[in-house]
């Protein structure tokens, strides 16, 4: 199989998710005044975010309800608060073998996107605190020697994760046509959803991120990783030992 293209996730595949997201999650509901548990949580880690609150909160009020969309809005604009703070305080550091593997699928001429539940704003506070927004331009594209090709994020698309709208995006931006040709990577189930449903000619889970095993097991996949060090073996059919 060609790989052409590797769409990476970023928080938990990526970028190192010591349940940061999570907790800033927890912390927003709670402020909120809603008690949801960290099962419920990490189930719907992946998403995008704003999803993610207009379901739990359509779990708690119902969308008919008249404060419905209000709740929404406002949850939102505290979780990002929260998780704004919290990158200043504590800024974005990679996986590992993040950049190691970059490194490699360039030499290899396989383009890079990275695709996030996050919002535009924070996403592009991670890519910076990284130095992988290098050689990006406005449209969020390498221009030249970029460390990535793409960035993409749920504002980029109608649909997020599970949806597989980012992934046919990166297609499109980056010239790829065939979806065989294309590689998903992602530590949650709603990453290994995206792939399956995009019909990617690899789809890869990664067990050093948010899910145990036995969670992204519970999806199709092509397999599961330990690393980021696992994705050579699905490159090009160059098999590393």
């Amino acid at each position: 199989m060609d790989i052409k293209l590797a769409v990476l996730d970023m928080a938990g595949t990526t970028v190192r998710d010591n349940k940061e997201v999570e907790t800033c999650f927890a912390e927003s509901l709670v402020q909120a005044g809603l008690q949801i548990s960290e099962e419920r949580i990490l189930a719907v880690q992946g998403w995008s975010k704003y999803f993610v609150f207009e379901t739990l909160w359509a779990e708690v009020l119902g969308k008919d309800h008249p404060d419905y969309r209000k709740r929404v809005d406002e949850n939102y604009a505290l979780f990002k608060q929260i998780l704004e703070n919290h990158y200043k305080k504590y800024p974005a550091q990679p996986q590992p073998f993040a950049e190691e593997t970059f490194q490699w699928l360039r030499e290899k001429g396989v383009k890079i996107a990275l695709t996030t539940g996050f919002y535009r704003e924070i996403t592009d506070v991670i890519l910076a605190q990284l130095g992988w927004n290098k050689g990006l331009d406005d449209n969020h594209l390498a221009n030249g020697q970029g460390i990535i090709n793409c960035s993409l994020c749920s504002d980029d698309v109608e649909n997020g994760r599970p949806a597989p709208d980012m992934i046919f995006l990166a297609m499109k931006k980056l010239g790829i046509n065939d979806v065989k040709q294309v590689l998903k990577i992602g530590d949650t189930p709603s990453d290994l959803e995206a792939g399956k449903a995009a019909g990617a000619g690899v789809n890869l889970g990664i067990l050093n991120g948010t899910h145990t095993k036995a969670q992204l097991q519970a999806i199709e996949n092509t397999d599961l990783i330990e690393d980021l060090r696992g994705i050579k073996n699905y490159i090009n059919n160059e098999v590393i030992v």
